[in-house]
């Protein structure tokens, strides 16, 4: 479906115009104890419909799996997938899998950790309201095709629910909007392909979210690592350039959510969301050498900056205009600084 490569999309400016100098150097790295965790990931291609969806969704996946594996260092017990047909490393996506390898990972993974839980496929949802509001439904009947029997929003919701990890939980389907108020917790992250539950076409948005994880230039930050918050950021504006390319009206809008509200927000849009998922990555952070406390020191005060700077942004309403530029100009600044020495020190 998709014919336009990856990596074309668009890139605003920044104003000011010392904010285009700092984003290049800044770095807004994960927490010291999200960077210290184990990385998990569940990736599941659900039930075709027809060869030509099967061999999109085996392509992204494998992309996906090649670049956890071969560049970030995933081992075997560190990632689950799921698909229409068993293979090598692969087992059907049936619900009674989905429900083990939930399991597995709630078994496996810490409160440190992060886990990836990634729906490629087909899904379906009720029309609740045509074209209505964002607010939207609870979700509980929406579902992701698998193998066999399906699963609801609400029961998926209930699966990762005992997930210790710090929890990203994407669903890249068709008719994926209902999943997200069920989903969303605080201190999660959720983002669905699409932004009403009358969207039920097939999805773009999986090629260009994972290709972002293997894609230079979704770093945003230059930080040599690809925050869930740039994937998805990458995603979205290769999903509306690939209808731009194609001269058709969008029947995908992504949203992401981090905040807890259940409600969402794509990548340009203003609002609460984006600041955890700005912190988490799934490139582990390379190990520091035992005994090298400088390294140590700098990744700490790294740590404490990113947080201030998570809290000047969502104090932002209260401040004057000037105060918070200033503010957040000479954070950037300091955390940029602390990262060309930490660049020195590994």
């Amino acid at each position: 479906m998709n014919d336009r490569a990856p990596g074309t999309g668009r890139r605003g400016t920044c104003r000011p115009a010392w904010l285009c100098v700092v984003a290049t150097l800044a770095v807004l790295a994960p927490s010291s104890a999200l960077a210290a965790g184990e990385r998990y990931a569940l990736i599941v291609t659900g039930a075709p419909g027809g060869p030509q969806y099967a061999e999109k969704y085996l392509a992204w996946r494998t992309r996906l799996v090649t670049t956890l594996r071969e560049d970030y260092g995933y081992e075997d017990d560190h990632l689950i997938v799921l698909g229409a047909d068993e293979g090598p490393g692969v087992r059907s996506a049936t619900r009674e899998n989905v429900r083990a390898a939930l399991a597995t990972l709630q078994r496996r993974s810490g409160s440190e950790d992060v886990v990836l839980v990634l729906l490629i496929g087909h899904g379906t949802a009720e029309d609740f309201g045509g074209l209505g509001g964002r607010e939207g439904p609870e979700g509980s009947d929406a579902k992701f095709n698998l193998v066999g029997p399906d699963l609801t929003a609400a029961e998926w919701a209930d699966l990762v629910e005992p997930i210790a990890g710090q929890l990203v939980f994407v669903n890249a389907a068709s008719a994926s909007f209902p999943f997200l108020r069920p989903l969303s917790r605080r201190g999660r992250i959720v983002v669905t392909a699409t932004d009403i539950a009358a969207q039920q076409f097939e999805t773009v948005f999986p090629e260009f979210f994972v290709t972002a994880f293997d894609e230079a230039g979704a770093d945003l930050d230059k930080n040599g690592r690809v925050s869930i918050w740039e994937a998805f950021s990458y995603a979205g504006d290769g999903v509306r350039t690939w209808f731009e390319a194609h001269g058709q009206l969008p029947t995908e809008r992504p949203l992401l959510d981090d905040s807890g509200d259940g409600v969402g927000r794509e990548a340009g849009a203003g609002g609460d969301d984006g600041a955890l998922a700005r912190q988490v990555h799934l490139r582990p952070d390379a190990p520091v050498a035992q005994g090298n406390a400088e390294l140590t020191a700098l990744l700490g005060r790294r740590a404490e900056l990113e947080s201030s700077l998570e809290a000047l942004k969502a104090n932002k309403p209260a401040l004057p205009a000037g105060e918070y530029e200033r503010r957040l100009e000479e954070l950037l600044l300091e955390i940029a600084r602390v990262e060309q020495r930490v660049r020195e020190k590994r």
